[in-house]
């Protein structure tokens, strides 16, 4: 078997574990699997492929292996120290940041590919430098838009949304200019290697230049409340940049890698954006949300009378309680209480209380974040649930603790027609018997809606640090 065969064999396995990676994540139970053998098929394709650049390699052996040596040391070290020290709470900003490193490459390798690749003219010429035009327009669309989500959601960028007079017109001048760009990229046709691109560098340059304004703008006008899905958007932008990429290396095992976690990714967004009752489109053109503590214009809802409980006094109500639901949300993650609020509900267990969580699709700023928390700490999966399987659930039960959660359980999507949340399905807390609400102060939540649960007769506010009042819970208890 020749080189380039035991290759292509290579990538075939990857490429089915891969599948199977994404099967295993769709459910908790089988996470931890399909993380596995996606890493095993990465191992193998990054294997395969080194082995193929030494085959191909015009240099010495010897050079190029240490070359290639070198750059997966760096790798290797910066991923590992990044993901010793990074904090659950940075996973979303962790998770932009690296998708921009997508969107570059993607730029990059279109510019290497127009710039070395030797081409004839005819089809051939053409249909590569669509490749090169789009692969540099998704990646660069990818780049800026990923380095904003990065800012707002690390709190280096405003998280409200930028609106500029006439912002769609704006996206939708930006794509025709690109059009325009390309029928002259292409009319400017194929050069030899020598001339090092010619007159259609000039078209790819300027694509490029509105392609990073496009993304830096498409993201910077969407509200902190739409952020999650702008992560699972930009997962897909990320995927068909590499698929792009594969395209123009005449790789292979990249175009299916590519199209998996570019169409993964837009599966991921639609269904967020169901969760939110919301048009993908409406999300891309403009998300809801204002500065976090202050009331968003629309809907605004007049602070009323609230009533504030101890430690202690939970800590009774708990223990009278027969049915308990835990509802939690970012602030969890910002005060690390997963672990004592696992204690908490195992000792609860113990006494033959019923307890379960109830997680909104959209909690947290990444899919899927509450639980990776809750599994961190070890939290049995029968006792999590979504928000379709536990919503029918909250009349029949004695007391519901919010922890750290704000705009998933807000009422006012469904009572105020004028909200920005109004119609987002939410996790239905006020019909329980008796609620208690986990907060550092009544600031309003990532979105800016001032929430109306934290006035309603059978609601409580337990103020402080989520973690030290769940251990105060747990002691008293």
């Amino acid at each position: 078997m020749t080189v380039e065969s035991a290759v292509q064999a290579g990538y075939l396995v990857a490429a089915v574990l891969f599948v199977l990676s994404l099967a295993g994540l769709s459910k908790q139970e089988t996470a931890r699997r399909g993380v596995l053998l996606g890493m095993t098929g990465m191992g193998l394709a990054l294997a395969a492929t080194v082995a193929l650049a030494l085959d191909r390699s015009e240099r010495p052996v010897g050079v190029t292996a240490a070359l290639i040596l070198l750059v997966l040391l760096v790798g290797a070290a910066v991923g590992t120290w990044r993901a010793r020290t990074v904090e659950m709470t940075q996973m979303p900003e962790l998770i932009a940041l690296l998708h921009s490193f997508v969107g570059a490459a993607a730029v990059l390798v279109g510019y290497g590919s127009y710039l070395t690749e030797s081409r004839t003219a005819g089809a051939g010429a053409t249909v590569h430098n669509v490749e090169v035009f789009l692969g540099v327009l998704i990646g660069a669309v990818t780049f800026t838009g990923s380095v904003v989500a990065f800012g707002k959601l690390s709190a280096r960028l405003r998280s409200s949304p930028l609106l500029l007079p006439g912002r769609n017109w704006l996206n939708l001048a930006a794509l025709v200019a690109c059009g325009a760009l390309l029928w002259w990229f292409l009319a400017a046709g194929s050069t030899a290697r020598s001339t090092g691109g010619g007159a259609g560098l000039v078209p790819l340059l300027l694509m490029t230049v509105v392609a990073l304004a496009l993304g830096w703008h498409l993201v910077a006008a969407i509200g902190g409340g739409d952020m999650p899905v702008v992560v699972s958007m930009l997962n897909s932008y990320s995927g068909w940049a590499a698929a792009a990429a594969g395209f123009m290396l005449g790789n292979d095992l990249l175009v299916i890698t590519g199209a998996l976690v570019g169409s993964s990714g837009a599966i991921l967004s639609y269904l967020m954006c169901r969760a939110m009752n919301r048009s993908f489109v409406s999300v891309i053109l403009g998300g809801f949300g204002a500065e976090p503590g202050a009331v968003a214009e629309g809907g605004a809802v007049e602070p009323g009378s609230y009533r504030e409980t101890t430690a202690l006094e939970v800590a009774d109500r708990l223990t009278a309680a027969r049915s308990v639901i835990v509802v939690p949300g970012y602030g969890m993650a910002v005060a690390k209480a997963q672990y004592p609020v696992a204690d908490l509900v195992a000792r609860l267990a113990a006494r033959g209380t019923t307890v379960r969580f109830g997680i909104h699709p959209v909690a947290g700023r990444l899919p899927g974040h509450m639980n990776v928390l809750l599994a961190e700490a070890k939290v049995p999966y029968d006792q999590v649930l979504g928000m379709d399987e536990i919503n029918d659930d909250f009349p029949e039960t004695d007391v519901v603790l919010v922890i750290g959660a704000n705009d998933t359980v807000n009422p006012a999507a469904q009572d105020d027609p004028a909200s920005p949340i109004a119609g987002m399905p939410v996790l239905e807390v006020w019909r329980a018997r008796e609620v208690v609400v986990f907060k550092r102060s009544m600031a309003t939540g990532y979105a800016g809606v001032q929430n109306p649960l934290f006035f309603r007769e059978n609601t409580a506010m337990l103020f402080g640090d989520a973690k030290e009042q769940v251990e105060l819970i747990v002691a008293a208890l």
